[in-house]
């Protein structure tokens, strides 16, 4: 260690108290965080890349400092979801200081690995008051049956109003409009529900068949309209 002149010629003064970090909520415990090893729980982070263009949620489940669980989800930029098949190989196993400073390929994961980071270590995680935290696995629960992100994708302009694309409940067929043309409900066909069937022998138009309803007053249509091509 160096020190400067004017302080090695200072003399000692004692410290008095010596506390400690404040204690943090991690998996219903209070804990005192001095080393990676000490931080654990699952939460989530947004990030974003320079120009905006493209957007990533990360989550990740953290057990004694190491990541257990990573699920890397993005939109708006094809060359993103190739950084995410990178993201998911490389940050599991890593500790979360390791992956804080390793380049997840994609400034909008890099981000979410920035904002995740300061949730889990300042006890802002969602497991901070789950006993025992959540089991590995829990990340990929968030996406529901067919292991599909919940995507909403609308369009709209002021001369022809909006389009549905994309709801949680799957990719959106036809819009219910009424007799004043405004949107009343909506056909949805649940993409992962459809794979699942046809990956297990299903014809393929009875696989959509099955695996598409509808939400809204979509029976009581004056109209009926594909978002995609009227």
């Amino acid at each position: 260690m160096i020190y400067s002149t004017e302080v090695d010629r200072m003399c000692c003064v004692a410290k008095g108290p010596n506390h400690g970090p404040a204690p943090i909520p991690e998996e219903g415990k209070w804990v005192q965080a001095k080393e990676v090893k000490d931080i654990s729980g699952l939460t989530h982070g947004v990030g974003w890349c320079a120009p905006q263009q493209g957007g990533c949620k990360l989550t990740l489940n953290v057990k004694d400092g190491v990541i257990e669980e990573a699920l890397v989800e993005t939109i708006g930029c094809s060359g993103m979801t190739h950084s995410a098949a990178m993201a998911s190989e490389i940050l599991p196993g890593k500790t979360i200081l390791e992956a804080l400073n390793t380049d997840l390929v994609c400034d909008a994961i890099n981000v979410a690995m920035r904002e995740l980071f300061l949730q889990i270590v300042y006890g802002r995680s969602q497991t901070a008051f789950s006993e025992g935290g959540l089991p590995i696995g829990a990340g990929l629960e968030d996406l529901g049956k067919g292991l599909r992100s919940q995507v909403g994708t609308m369009y709209g302009t002021k001369a022809k109003g909006t389009r549905y694309l994309e709801m949680a409940e799957g990719y959106v067929n036809h819009i219910a409009l009424d007799k004043n043309n405004e949107v009343i409900g909506y056909e949805f066909i649940s993409l992962g529900k459809m794979m699942d069937m046809i990956k297990k022998g299903t014809d393929p138009a009875e696989a959509i068949k099955k695996a598409t309803g509808t939400y809204g007053r979509y029976a009581e249509a004056a109209k009926i309209i594909d978002p995609r091509e009227e």
